[in-house]
C-alpha cells in the first residue's frame, strides 16, 4: 500500500475473524516497525507474543477493574482516566458499572496480543521532575508501538494500543515475567479485522495548528 493510504486508514480493529497470526507474519511486521526511533537510539523495546487462552484470558480479568472506571466516568460526562481531575464518581459506582465486555473481551479473541514493553533505564524522562503526570519517555517507545500497527495495516491485519491491563501493571509484570524496571507501554490485540473501516473521523488542522503562540492562527495549505 502507499504510505499515506496505510497512514490514512489505519483504524483502531477490536474484532478479529478467526485467521492465525503466524509467526512468519510477525516476524516481518516487527522487523520493519524495529526502525522506530528512540531516545539516543538506546531502543529499548521489547515485545511478548501471547497466543496461550490462559494467559490471554488472565490479561482481560486484569482488565475489567480500569475498565470499570472508564465506562464509570465516561458515563459521568468525564475524561476517563485523565491525569488532571479526579473521579467524580463514587468507588462503590465504579464497581457496580456494567458494560465493559468490550474494552476486556478483546483480549480473549484477539488471535495474538502483543505486549510490548521498554527498559526504563535507557529512556531519557526529561521531564520527570515536572509536577504532572510523566509523557517525555513514551517518546521511546510509542513511535514503534505505532509503526507494528501501520505494518499491519500494510499486511491486511490490524490491532490497537490498549492500556486497560497497564493500570494492573505489577499483576500482569507477574503474569509474564517482566522485570521491575520493565514498563508496559501497550497491549495490542492483533488479527485480521473483521471489517475493514476506509473513512476516519479525526478534527481538521484548524482545530489543532497553532502558527508561533498557542492563541496564532492555524495552518492553512
Amino acid at each position: 500500500m502507499e504510505l499515506y493510504e496505510v497512514m490514512r486508514s489505519t483504524f483502531s480493529a477490536r474484532e478479529f475473524t478467526d485467521d492465525p497470526v503466524p509467526d512468519e507474519l510477525l516476524h516481518r511486521i516487527i522487523e520493519h516497525a524495529r526502525f522506530a526511533p528512540s531516545g539516543g537510539n538506546r531502543q529499548g523495546a521489547h515485545v511478548i507474543v501471547v497466543r496461550e487462552p490462559a494467559t490471554k484470558a488472565a490479561i482481560a480479568e486484569l482488565a475489567i477493574e480500569p475498565a470499570k472506571r472508564y465506562v464509570a466516568q465516561r458515563n459521568n460526562g468525564e475524561s476517563p482516566w485523565n491525569p488532571l481531575h479526579p473521579p467524580r464518581v463514587a468507588p462503590e459506582a465504579i464497581d457496580a458499572t456494567e458494560g465493559v465486555g468490550r474494552l476486556s473481551s478483546v483480549y480473549e479473541h484477539a488471535p495474538a496480543l502483543l505486549v510490548v514493553c521498554v527498559d526504563l533505564g535507557v529512556v531519557a524522562a526529561t521531564d520527570q521532575h515536572l509536577e504532572r503526570v510523566g509523557i517525555i519517555s513514551g517518546a521511546s517507545i510509542y513511535p514503534f508501538v505505532w509503526n507494528i500497527l501501520l505494518a499491519a495495516r500494510n499486511e491486511g491485519f490490524g490491532g490497537t494500543i490498549t492500556t486497560m491491563p497497564v493500570a494492573e501493571e505489577p499483576k500482569l509484570q507477574a503474569l509474564l515475567g517482566i522485570p521491575e524496571h520493565v514498563a508496559v507501554a501497550a497491549v495490542i490485540p492483533l488479527g485480521k479485522p473483521a471489517r475493514q473501516l476506509t473513512k476516519l473521523r479525526r478534527r481538521g488542522l484548524e482545530e489543532f495548528t497553532h502558527l508561533e503562540t498557542w492563541s496564532g492562527a492555524p495552518l492553512e495549505g
